[in-house]
């Protein structure tokens, strides 16, 4: 089959290039889907530059969501048929023709989502559903603030916190161009801060008249780590995706912590057990799937696409993620 690589292992985006590599082989738990379309992630440029290996296990070709056509099952699986069109999660292998998925990772696509935008769900919207809903345990009137807004996490977790009955929603981002954009989207944030020019902290305060932010969702770490404790509210509860500026907090008033009874989190999802995936994935289709629609549906949450790229023009696709210039999600469909 064909696939995207990465010329000597790893480097830059022009190290990617589509060749040639051996079909799947499957497992009895297994499906074999011919893919149409993947979701680039961040942790594809991490893996991509060789600082984030797959899990054991996994293919070591890049992408960990997709959407297509099942075209071969595996000895035990009987809840699947061939021809069924479906969307899905992986350790890795989407950048390819072919992914072989477990029975259990993968979802109906229904008709009114197209390739591009079933491929724009799984990840972004697992880990959001994870972060928020698992351990994050958003409750109705809940105020939150969600970082790195106009991600495709981001902006997931805004309109599932909307959705689950939140108060407030604060989301930050970068410019002014992203933060209209969010405040326009029908299930949107409330509110919005430009971490580079507001203290974020002072607005989920005077958003919430004193009282912080009840769930924060960060990925940015180091530079965002102390006004996020000064964000929270008592009994506050913060899940940690990634840490983009930095693993290191020289000096931290711990004091906080102590006397808001913060609960602080890390959270990954690609280095999950295969079971913990399958129950969150079950979960999730059963709270929160069928609410999705694209963005021009009608639904209370939907899937924004930045830019889709063919893949002959995947290089293009990572410089602009590497750039952070996309609001929404950016996908690439395999011709």
């Amino acid at each position: 089959m064909r696939a995207v690589l990465v010329k000597d292992g790893k480097g830059p985006a022009d190290n990617l290039y589509i060749g040639e590599a051996p079909t799947p082989t499957l497992n009895a738990s297994q499906v074999l889907v011919q893919i149409k379309a993947f979701g680039l992630n961040r942790m594809d440029i991490s893996q991509r530059e060789g600082n984030y290996p797959p899990p054991p296990g996994a293919s070591s070709i890049l992408g960990v969501e997709f959407s297509g056509t099942i075209t071969q099952l595996g000895d035990k699986v009987s809840s699947w048929k061939v021809g069924d069109e479906v969307l899905g999660l992986a350790g890795g292998g989407a950048y390819a023709e072919y992914i072989a998925a477990y029975e259990t990772h993968i979802i109906l696509k229904p008709g009114h989502l197209t390739w591009a935008e079933a491929a724009s769900i799984p990840e972004v919207f697992l880990t959001a559903f994870q972060a928020l809903v698992v351990i994050g345990n958003v409750k109705e009137k809940d105020d939150v603030l969600v970082h790195a807004g106009a991600s495709g996490v981001g902006i997931a977790a805004i309109q599932l916190a909307r959705t689950y009955g939140a108060r407030s929603v604060t989301a930050t981002t970068s410019t002014q161009e992203k933060i209209d954009w969010l405040l326009s989207l029908p299930n949107g944030p409330t509110n919005a801060a430009n971490y580079k020019t507001e203290d974020f902290a002072a607005v989920v305060k005077d958003t919430t008249n004193g009282k912080g932010a009840n769930v924060v969702i960060d990925f940015v770490g180091q530079s965002h780590f102390n006004k996020n404790i000064d964000a929270m509210a008592v009994d506050g509860r913060m899940t940690m995706l990634s840490l983009l500026s930095g693993s290191v907090v020289q000096s931290v008033n711990l004091s906080p912590i102590l006397y808001k009874r913060l609960h602080i989190e890390g959270s990954t999802l690609r280095s999950r057990p295969l079971e913990y995936q399958a129950d969150l994935i079950a979960r999730f289709n059963q709270e929160v799937f069928s609410k999705i629609t694209g963005s021009e549906g009608s639904g209370p949450i939907r899937t924004y696409i930045h830019k889709t790229y063919p893949w002959t023009e995947i290089q293009a696709a990572h410089r602009e993620m590497a750039a952070n210039k996309n609001s929404g999600k950016i996908i690439v469909e395999v011709i």
